[in-house]
Formats: C-alpha cells, structure tokens, sequence
C-alpha cells in the first residue's frame, strides 16, 4: 500500500533507536523514542502553506510529534509539516 499525504502532513520514516551503549544493551522499554528521521512523501501544502520540506530530507521533530502508522511491517509517524523542527544538512 502506498500512504501520500494530504496537504500539509509529512510522512517520515523514524530512525532506529539504539540498542547497545558501550556494550550495554537497552531493552525495548527503556529505549529513548527516537526525535530525527527521514521524509518518504510530502503532501502539496496548503494555500496558507506551501511545502517546503521534500521526500529524503533527514528532519528533527518534537518527541511526542505526529501519529504513528504501521504498513508493511514498518512504522512512520505521520505529521505536519510545523511539527519539524530542522532539517539535518
């Protein structure tokens, strides 16, 4: 299935969280959500709006920001674009 979104969301592709600190391995619930990850697709924006992130930049959003979606065995968090903080360069 493929997920586009709609006028100002974004939908991004988490990073992993880590798993080992200095040999030490974190178990699942005492891992930090992770707050940067990769844009998959954009919507067009809005007429108050435009889009001005585009799919494959590396972005840094608030912790609680977006909804989280599974598809195909994957989870993204889909958000709006003022949820982004920066894009990573």
């Amino acid at each position: 299935m493929t997920i586009k979104p709609l006028a100002d969301r974004v939908l991004v592709l988490p990073a992993q969280a880590e798993e080992k600190v200095g040999g030490i391995i974190i178990p699942d619930t005492a891992k930090e959500k992770p707050q940067h990850g990769k844009i998959i697709a954009v919507g067009n924006g809005t007429k108050d709006e435009e889009m001005v992130l585009k799919a494959g930049d590396e972005v840094l959003y608030g912790k609680y920001a977006g909804t989280e979606i599974e598809n195909d065995g994957e989870k993204y968090l889909m958000m709006r674009q003022s949820d982004v903080l920066a894009v990573v360069e």
